[in-house]
């Protein structure tokens, strides 16, 4: 393997795996939203076990304070993220942390909300632009920023600690988000528009910021307000209890009524699901836990303030998080390097190399009978927590083969993925399939020879990855008959 490694380095030029069983990297964590921007800068401490690098030990050397995401009006009159003003952020931020940019070694850029539009995104990657082979950018939708923020909250890994469901919920500036755990893995995830900034008040009381879902709110009450009026602290209380109101339904706490159901932004939880713990993160939940004083202009004290009051007669054991507003990533552990058995499938050969290539990690339980319809809703539901069913670009379905391989096994195994994949192939994407075993090379042969499917494949066994890897797979190593496979791990604030 030593001689496959030769090309994966780091940042800097004279830094190699070859030679290093333990290795220091710098990262930052950069978190731009709707609402609020901040960094984290960390050292990550990577030991090698097992042929890929596991994060031993986190030092969080500095954070900036958190910053309301500038905007400014474009010549369409339409509110776009400042991009002058975010990077001169940026560069204190730096300045103040007592680095440059050189002096990182990896790390990732998390979009959420209106910074991953497209007139937005392009700006902010600019920013970024000479980080690029460094970075892991990811934009987060509803679905992986719920997703993301149970895991950064600690609630996922307090899931696996003990027997029950933990429900994380993530009030931010202009959604809440909510994940269902168990067993240290999120199961399902939905939002609702509702936050604490869609209403914003100057210090004289007038509002200066109104979004539309603030206005629909307040309408909704028989309150009418528009850009300039000073409301009431009455009116903005009723405001804030009745989205409070609208948060517990959705949570599944309280029967969801249909005006709620009209406002969320993902399908609703599914089944009656008992809660054994609460964990809130977002930019509200520094109000509910007693971090924050005093007020921003916004809804955030009135929200948590109603929030408490609705969840507290329902006897949920509240627990503290390990992170609230800044429950997002640190960093991308930059690189991992695995290389793949000699029985792999890769058709055309031109299908690699690929780059950033997200990793998807269904729950299929393939040690008995094999359905299809059960591998195609597994990976929906894997799809869809991480924002990746839509088929924009190409996903890598990781898993681990169980039971014999047999003909009908692998026929209904490979039917459930052909399913599964169809809105990505018919895109012109590849099918790529990864697992820890031996039986790379006869899905792929089964897929094209048996099945007669016509996208690209690239099946690929030896290889153990997990949700939130993004990988690189290299050309194929004549030689060997293998592939290098550079793995990128989003590093979470309560990572061990």
């Amino acid at each position: 393997m030593t001689a496959d490694r030769q090309g994966a380095q780091f940042s800097s030029a004279q830094r190699n795996l070859q030679d290093e069983d333990e290795i220091e990297l710098l990262s930052v964590g950069v978190d731009i939203g709707s609402s609020t921007t901040h960094l984290a800068f960390s050292r990550l401490t990577l030991e090698q076990r097992n042929a890929r690098y596991v994060v031993t030990k986190r030092e969080l050397v500095h954070q900036s304070p958190i910053h309301f995401t500038p905007y400014v009006e474009n010549a369409d009159r339409e509110n776009i993220i400042d991009s002058d003003g975010l990077a001169a952020f940026i560069k204190k931020t730096y300045q103040e942390a007592g680095f440059t940019r050189d002096d990182i070694d990896t790390g990732a850029l998390i979009l959420t909300g209106v910074a991953m539009l497209r007139r937005n995104a392009r700006a902010i990657g600019e920013l970024f632009a000479a980080d690029a082979g460094k970075f892991v950018a990811v934009s987060a939708g509803d679905g992986l920023e719920a997703t993301m923020a149970a895991h950064g909250s600690g609630a996922a890994a307090r899931s696996g600690q003990i027997e029950g469901t933990v429900l994380n919920m993530d009030v931010g500036g202009g959604t809440t988000k909510f994940a269902r755990c168990s067993q240290g893995r999120v199961d399902q995830v939905t939002a609702v528009e509702g936050g604490a900034r869609l209403i914003v008040t100057g210090a004289d009381g007038r509002i200066n910021r109104l979004e539309p879902t603030g206005a629909a709110y307040a309408i909704e009450l028989g309150i009418s307000l528009s850009l300039g009026d000073t409301p009431t602290e009455e009116q903005l209380d009723a405001i804030a209890d009745r989205m409070a109101m609208r948060m517990v339904e959705a949570a599944g706490l309280a029967p969801l009524s249909p005006e709620t159901e009209q406002l969320l932004r993902l399908a609703p939880l599914a089944g009656e699901v008992e809660i054994t713990a609460l964990i809130f993160s977002g930019g509200v939940s520094e109000f509910i836990y007693g971090r924050a004083e005093g007020s921003f202009g916004d809804l955030g004290p009135l929200i948590a303030k109603h929030l408490q009051a609705r969840i507290d007669p329902l006897g949920l054991t509240v627990e503290e998080p390990r992170a609230t507003i800044r429950a997002t990533v640190i960093g991308a552990s930059q690189y991992t390097v695995q290389v793949s058995g000699s029985t792999i499938f890769i058709d055309p050969d031109e299908a690699v190399p690929v780059r950033n290539v997200p990793v998807v990690a269904p729950e299929f339980d393939l040690a008995g009978d094999i359905e299809p319809g059960a591998i195609i809703d597994a990976m929906g539901k894997a799809l869809n927590r991480l924002d990746l069913a839509h088929g924009d670009q190409a996903v890598a379905m990781a898993f681990h083969w169980g039971g014999s391989a047999t003909f009908q096994r692998l026929h209904d195994f490979c039917t459930g993925i052909e399913g599964g994949l169809r809105e990505f192939t018919a895109r012109g994407h590849p099918i790529i399939l990864v697992n820890d075993g031996d039986v790379g090379g006869l899905l792929g042969l089964h897929l094209k020879d048996e099945m007669g499917v016509e996208a690209a494949c690239i099946s690929i066994d030896g290889i153990d990855l997990k949700e939130f890897d993004y990988i690189d797979i290299g050309a194929l190593i004549p030689s060997s008959g293998a592939v290098p496979v550079v793995i990128k791990s989003l590093v979470f604030p309560t990572t061990d």
